[in-house]
């Protein structure tokens, strides 16, 4: 447990009510407040809300070693400033690092903290730091949530420089769907800022603090939703520029210039991505305007999620490769080993070949060896000879097969050409959709990436939650299909899937009046469905019946559900 990982810790970082030299004397022996760039979050650059005053309860005393609910070990202290402090801490039973908000019970927010982290327990949603404990005991309340020592903050990230265009593409892309779904239970954060993005090892965007960072410090709202769309829009601006889009320098990024106000991402730094750039005008929506540009701006996560789905999907960068080293000749000649090397620009003679045989023994065996030759070829051209007139007889006794110059099988096969996707959109036959912001994900050339399917309790059959899930693909122009090959992320037993050929990306006629290209099982993560028929169409309809049993993962509980990484198709 030596290792340290701010990354991993929800910290409600300051938000300006002091000044840093002040907040530093704050800090404790244990404690963290060392890194500044941490604690310069400006509310008010955000426009994330007022604050309430702090409570008048002291912090608890407290130190490292000391146990909570005898299972919970403080190890080290992060923040301990306005009444509470936050620590890393170590659950005894489960064996696992965690993160640990501690307040008096009387604390003036110590309601308001206890029930916001209960409302961010009960969403459950992955691409949050889940909140694991939140209790009241021995005049203490305390919050614990998770630690992820390989996830990185956005602050560090941006230490190194600016996100390539596609990071912060996905950044915005799974922040936005993130927040909408909070949004949509009624839960906001108020408090979205560098500190609390993370991005873990395997490229996932997550989420700290979800309203439990605003309750610590006493930030409200009026207007939530706009809040943190705004913050989203800071966030890209960041990621885009390596500059704060607002006059104040926070969280180790400079602010823009003075008296020129919110100026447009590809203005501020060359070589940015108009469409993104665009984006974050449109979410950092500035009273309304949004600084010379034409479109409405977003003003919930729901609209930016919208907006984002709207642009051209941005490819990843293609991998580079380093070209091998030329290859090196040898010189090696027989009588030169252990001789020292020449010096450069001297040239060495060539040494000339050993005189031809010339004694009697020599000629000898030049006779000899020319003799060989002969009677090998003799033997030889016999053999062949004798090959081809049983050959010719052979043809003589069986005039059985004919030539016929117009015989199908002496064509040759026509090689598979490959189909390029257009776009694509998620088929819902019924309910709800599964995951359509991540459709494009199946053609992306990306195998980490993909679209999946929500869990069902029984299976591997849909149907009746269902009569099935899938994607219509948009191959540009009517196309014949030969085969298509998709990669699953789940095996078991087992997933079927069926192509239909449909008039559009989103078909009015149902399923059982399209017509079926072909159909195909497999219990493995990989599988190709053949055409059953030749068949020309602009639109094919990927459509999924059975989904395999798969285990607990970031998105789901273990049940019933199959995720598409891949999907491939040739003519």
């Amino acid at each position: 447990m030596a290792e340290r990982s701010t990354a991993a810790v929800d910290v409600a970082d300051n938000s300006g009510d002091e000044s840093l030299t002040a907040q530093a004397d704050q800090s404790t022996a244990d404690g963290v407040a060392k890194n500044r760039e941490r604690d310069t979050d400006n509310d008010e650059a955000q426009g994330s809300g007022g604050t309430q005053g702090p409570g008048k309860a002291s912090p608890p005393e407290l130190h490292s070693g000391h146990k909570l609910a005898r299972r919970y070990r403080l190890e080290e202290c992060v923040t301990r400033l306005d009444g509470f402090s936050s620590w890393r801490a170590v659950d005894e039973k489960l064996r696992r690092a965690v993160g640990v908000h501690i307040l008096p019970a009387d604390h003036a927010r110590a309601r308001t903290v206890l029930a916001a982290a209960r409302s961010s327990a009960l969403l459950g949603d992955p691409r949050f730091v889940q909140v694991l404990d939140a209790v009241e005991e021995n005049d203490l309340v305390y919050v614990v949530h998770e630690w992820l020592p390989d996830a990185t903050e956005l602050t560090t990230l941006l230490a190194a420089g600016p996100l390539e265009p596609h990071d912060a593409y996905q950044m915005v892309s799974q922040l936005s769907a993130a927040m909408a779904a909070a949004h949509r239970e009624g839960l906001s954060h108020l408090r979205l800022n560098p500190n609390a993005v993370l991005r873990t090892s395997t490229g996932q965007w997550r989420i700290r603090g979800l309203a439990v960072n605003a309750a610590l410090r006493g930030v409200t709202s009026t207007s939530p939703q706009r809040t943190d769309t705004e913050a989203i829009g800071a966030l890209l601006y960041a990621a885009l520029t390596q500059r704060w889009p607002y006059e104040n320098d926070a969280y180790g990024l400079s602010g823009l210039p003075k008296d020129l106000g919110l100026i447009p991402p590809d203005q501020v730094r060359a070589g940015v991505h108009r469409g993104l750039s665009e984006l974050a005008m449109r979410a950092l929506a500035n009273d309304g305007a949004t600084a010379s540009r034409h479109e409405a701006p977003c003003t919930t996560p729901e609209e930016l999620v919208k907006a984002i789905g709207e642009m051209p999907r941005i490819r990843p960068p293609e991998p580079a490769f380093t070209a091998p080293p030329e290859y090196q000749r040898t010189t090696y000649q027989q009588g030169t080993y252990g001789r020292p090397a020449p010096h450069p620009g001297v040239t060495q003679p060539v040494p000339a070949p050993p005189p031809p045989l010339q004694s009697r023994t020599g000629k000898a065996l030049k006779w000899a060896v020319s003799a060989l030759l002969i009677a090998a070829l003799g033997l030889g051209s016999w053999q062949l000879a004798d090959a081809l007139m049983d050959q010719g007889r052979s043809d003589d006794t069986n005039q059985t097969q004919t030539t016929d110059g117009n015989d199908k099988n002496g064509d040759k096969l026509r090689p598979a050409k490959p189909i390029t996707i257009q776009s694509a959109q998620e088929y819902v036959a019924e309910g709800s959709a599964q995951a359509p912001e991540d459709v494009g994900n199946t053609y992306d050339g990306d195998s980490s990436t993909f679209w999946r399917t929500k869990r069902y309790n029984e299976g591997p059959k849909l149907a009746p939650y269902k009569p099935g899930v899938g994607i219509v693909y948009d191959l540009g122009s009517p196309q014949e299909v030969s085969a298509v090959s998709i990669g699953l992320r789940y095996a078991g037993d087992h997933t079927t899937v069926h192509l239909y050929a449909t008039d559009s990306l989103s078909p009015s006629a149902p399923v059982d009046s399209a017509k079926e290209i072909g159909t195909a099982t497999t219990s493995g993560t990989s599988l190709t469905v053949k055409a059953s028929k030749k068949l020309k169409t602009q639109y094919v309809l990927l459509w999924i019946t059975d989904v395999p049993q798969a285990p607990q993962d970031d998105f789901s509980s273990a049940g019933y559900k199959q995720a598409i990484t891949d999907v491939k198709f040739t003519g």
